[in-house]
């Protein structure tokens, strides 16, 4: 099957890099018969549906449906990772009186609203904030988790009394990583030194890896040092959706034309 982007288009430079190394459609009715398709951008509200007209021509997404409900609720990348990301709760009255926690949904957070809409420091404080999210239009028809919060590395103060801290993303496909870069891409011009991401072990990278197998093609995995200089895994999500952080798109595409070609 030969390659191709799906793309909805968000980002001018990340487009025209996408064009140097895949062919590139903006309809789902436009793509070629027998194509193996990244759904960039665009594979979301409607997935299964997507999924369904694809076969239509004899194509498929990178990631299955299947595949997809893996990386996108935390409740099942959970049981894998349980042992290299925070201990998690799916139910309030599962929790613990004292926290504190961080409170998210089974893909989406609200990060940038930390103080309202994410981190409680206790059972109570949590119930609030459940209730917030679930008054949330992108996050009502989520499963809400709540999460132990465990500190990390800070690097400075952020917005809304969130923590700027050492996290990376990584871009993972058929089990290689395709490229890295620092997350918090928004900070980047605040920080006087940008983290490098070959500060995390290749062995913990390949542990996450080799612990998700074939759950899912293609994800990002952001991993982030704890204050007590451990390794986590923070957050996996759908590749096909996932921003660049501070991923060189350069990078991103040209390998992983490499490893979709040796297909």
């Amino acid at each position: 099957m030969n390659t191709v982007i799906l793309l909805r288009k968000q980002d001018e430079q990340e487009h025209q890099i996408i064009l140097k190394y895949f062919p590139a459609f903006y309809n789902r009715s436009s793509v070629p018969p027998n194509s193996l398709v990244i759904g960039r951008y665009s594979v979301l509200p409607f997935y299964k549906e997507l999924v369904d007209d694809l076969q239509y021509n004899n194509s498929k997404l990178i990631n299955s449906y299947t595949q997809h409900r893996y990386i996108a609720d935390l409740g099942n990348w959970y049981r894998d990772l349980k042992d290299i990301t925070p201990y998690t709760w799916s139910h309030i009255d599962e929790l613990p009186d004292e926290g504190p926690f961080v409170v998210k949904g089974e893909t989406n957070s609200k990060k940038f609203q930390w103080s309202t809409h994410m981190f409680a420091k206790n059972k109570k404080e949590a119930i609030d904030v459940m209730c917030r999210l679930q008054e949330d239009g992108l996050l009502c028809d989520q499963q809400i988790y709540f999460r132990k919060y465990i500190p990390l590395a800070k690097l400075m103060d952020g917005l809304g009394g969130l923590n700027v801290t050492k996290e990376f993303r990584f871009f993972i496909c058929d089990k290689q990583v395709v490229s890295s870069g620092f997350y918090w891409s928004n900070y980047e011009e605040d920080l006087d030194c940008i983290p490098d991401p070959n500060e995390v072990p290749k062995e913990f990278i390949d542990k996450v890896i080799n612990l998700i197998g074939n759950n899912a093609r293609f994800y990002v995995v952001d991993i982030a040092q704890t204050a007590n200089n451990e390794w986590i895994v923070i957050e996996l999500n759908d590749g096909q959706m996932s921003g660049l952080s501070m991923n060189d798109p350069e990078i991103l595409y040209s390998n992983l034309a490499n490893i979709l070609n040796e297909k």
